[in-house]
């Protein structure tokens, strides 16, 4: 990481951490670092810094390094961390709030694959009123440019009924529609 003047960092970036305090509802400040929420993390071997070292970085404003972290793409949000916490700070909330400024600041190199399979995701729900496994894992190959990513599961799913090779299209899907396009500002 370098080294941080951390005076600086905590003055330039402190109208970053208030936003996060406020859009996640989580008072951050209340963590004394005592680490049950990464020593209880299933993902934290994945992570390039653990819950609570994402927390404290946040708390002195390191906002560069918290928002270029891998950790809070792969963050699961099983709420892990919240159950284990003795200060009951929801860090599962934390972590989406950092995903959603990651993305209005343009930090997603390491999240693109995240981002497409959401946007996939999203789009067979907006479509067709619920989910279409078929065509979303279609779409999100497109997408990351692995064509043929998992194509030996189809044909079993469909031969055993789990799959369909068309989308079931439910009733009162313009309702749907309407409440994307209410959420999403119509994109």
């Amino acid at each position: 990481m370098g080294e941080v003047n951390l005076s600086q960092v905590m003055d330039r970036n402190q109208s970053f951490v208030d936003r996060v305090i406020e859009e996640s509802g989580q008072d951050i400040r209340q963590c004394y670092q005592c680490a049950k929420c990464s020593g209880g993390c299933p993902g934290s071997s994945e992570m390039d810094y653990p819950p609570n070292q994402i927390i404290r970085m946040l708390m002195l404003g390191m906002k560069e390094e918290v928002l270029n972290s891998r950790t809070i793409w792969v963050c699961m949000g099983c709420n892990t961390c919240t159950t284990r916490c003795i200060r009951d700070i929801q860090v599962a909330a934390v972590m989406d709030t950092l995903r959603q400024e990651a993305v209005r600041a343009g930090y997603v190199d390491k999240a693109q694959t995240v981002l497409n399979f959401n946007d996939s995701f999203l789009w067979t729900v907006r479509t067709f009123g619920r989910l279409f496994e078929p065509g979303m894992a279609m779409l999100n190959n497109l997408k990351t440019g692995n064509y043929m990513k998992d194509m030996q599961f189809g044909l079993p799913l469909m031969l055993k009924g789990k799959a369909s090779m068309f989308p079931h299209r439910i009733k009162g899907r313009r309702e749907m529609k309407k409440i994307f396009d209410n959420v999403q500002g119509g994109k």
